[in-house]
């Protein structure tokens, strides 16, 4: 079973799968993050959805060079949870399936290409008070053997 993190789904509300590829970037015991600036600043493990017919590991490669501008190398496989949240951009209820990946950012591109995005390079403790849902936080401090916020 996967677990759940956040609030449970609402009764009589329909929610639409949306599965998604997330990263935890580390390197020189640093994270890198980004932080999505509108509607107001939101910290994220960089990923997203899952384009039908792309492969979570495909996700992952370009949604971190969309949100950082960092070309990826190594991922593996950490785990998945999945939250229950309305996503305003899509004007949508979503059953968020969140596969969670370790990699080592191995070079940067650019800055980052998708619009109101911003790398953010953290220490772990710092990110995991400033992560802003509870499944990045999870995986975060469990791998850095921290105490979730």
């Amino acid at each position: 079973m996967i677990r759940r993190i956040g609030m449970p789904p609402v009764k009589q509300q329909t929610y639409t799968l949306r599965p998604g590829a997330y990263a935890l970037l580390v390197r020189d015991s640093q994270v890198l993050l980004t932080c999505q600036m509108e509607p107001h600043p939101d910290f994220q493990l960089p990923g997203g959805g899952i384009d039908p017919g792309e492969s979570p590991v495909t996700t992952l490669h370009r949604e971190v060079v969309e949100e950082t501008g960092w070309r990826i190398a190594k991922p593996i496989r950490l785990g998945a949870f999945r939250r229950f949240v309305f996503m305003p951009e899509y004007h949508l209820w979503a059953e968020k399936l969140c596969h969670v990946y370790l990699a080592r950012p191995a070079y940067q591109l650019s800055e980052p290409t998708e619009q109101g995005h911003r790398a953010i390079w953290m220490t772990p403790r710092e990110a995991s008070h400033t992560l802003g849902n509870e499944g990045d936080q999870m995986f975060l401090c469990r791998y850095f053997g921290l105490s979730v916020p």
